[in-house]
């Protein structure tokens, strides 16, 4: 993950979601249409006025802000200043270019739960940390992330 996904010591829900929208250029209406939640929600989570978010709503907005969802649930704790990264992916299910599953990027997760290979949260070929899974390639030293070795 870089750096700006993580979430800020003390910082609330609100100002995360707000901070981690705008660093994608997002409005408040496409971020909700991303998440499939509705705008009046995504209004009161961004003013404050939400503080609990029930898993649907977690999973889609961490989906749609693309950031793990155990960062969301940290904001929302008040456990923010506490993370490290946890984005990972199973080798054999990921489709490159694709979101990875949020299950994957929860921390407690070791292995893929369809298939049983065990999850991977850096580069195969120069063990680099994952920063993103946007795009194919390890952006130190070029190689694809699925079939690394």
């Amino acid at each position: 993950m870089n750096a700006h996904q993580l979430p800020k010591a003390q910082e609330s829900l609100a100002d995360y979601v707000i901070r981690q929208r705008e660093a994608l250029g997002l409005s408040r209406l496409a971020l909700a249409a991303q998440a499939s939640i509705h705008k009046q929600s995504l209004g009161k989570i961004e003013r404050g006025q939400t503080q609990t978010l029930n898993r649907r709503t977690l999973s889609s907005l961490s989906l749609a802000l693309q950031v793990p969802i155990d960062y969301l649930e940290a904001v929302t704790r008040g456990q923010a200043g506490t993370l490290g990264p946890s984005l990972k992916f199973c080798p054999q299910c990921w489709q490159a270019g694709t979101a990875p599953d949020p299950i994957w990027t929860d921390a407690r997760s070791q292995y893929c739960f369809i298939c049983g290979t065990g999850l991977q949260d850096s580069c195969g070929a120069c063990g680099e940390p994952l920063h993103s899974l946007t795009f194919r390639f390890c952006p130190h030293c070029g190689q694809p992330y699925k079939g690394a070795k």
